[in-house]
């Protein structure tokens, strides 16, 4: 379950979300602006909110009152960017194994049936500027998800793509949703992804600044 009561704050600018879901996959939706991408980041520990607290299943990553602020690298979290932001220098395999570390949890997600589940197996020898887009989003899920996550963190996986590595990548996505069984929260401003992607949907209006 995700639970979220946070402020957010720069300059001027004030934000108050709030998140209580049981679902499985929540979408969070909304115009450019409207603060999505900083949710992620302050779920994340990329971004400290003004205020507030933030809990998955239960474990607390954030809680101002109770000065609880854990730092990003022990927050378990899988982040997979709009673009797939893979080491031009490795290849598919080294850079799917740079996620896999989990100290101190239970292995989940075994290697090969990450590859498997992605349908990457063709694509482990090669460097990230042979892969198309969709190919390269798909490896990005599979290095988040080696890295053991609590949840998954979508920020517009598809936003970068034609319309046609889009209908590529949506399978992929609905199958770690249905095999994985991880928690997901994933942004868009496409309702059609929405649609086909998410349990529950939340939606941030654009909020002025003062």
């Amino acid at each position: 379950m995700l639970s979220l009561s946070i402020e957010l704050r720069r300059g001027d600018y004030r934000r108050q979300v709030r998140i209580e879901d049981d679902a499985r996959v929540v979408a969070l939706v909304g115009p450019s602006g409207a603060g999505k991408t900083s949710v992620l980041n302050a779920i994340a520990g990329l971004l400290r909110p003004h205020a507030g607290r933030i809990a998955i299943d239960g474990r607390v990553l954030f809680d101002s009152a109770a000065r609880v602020d854990l730092p990003a690298h022990r927050r378990r979290i899988g982040y997979v960017f709009q673009d797939a932001r893979l080491f031009p220098h490795l290849d598919v395999r080294a850079n799917l194994n740079y996620g896999r570390h989990g100290r101190g949890t239970e292995a989940r997600f075994s290697f090969d049936d990450i590859v498997a589940l992605l349908g990457i197996e063709a694509l482990l020898a090669r460097r990230p500027r042979h892969l198309s887009g969709g190919e390269a989003q798909r490896v990005a899920i599979g290095r988040a998800l080696l890295a053991q996550p609590a949840i998954l963190l979508l920020d517009e996986p598809l936003s970068a793509l034609d319309r046609a590595r889009r209908e590529e990548l949506i399978p992929y996505l609905q199958r770690v949703r249905d095999e994985i069984r991880l928690p997901m929260l994933y942004v868009s401003h496409r309702e059609d992804e929405v649609r086909r992607i998410a349990d529950a949907v939340h939606t941030l209006e654009l909020q002025q600044a003062g």
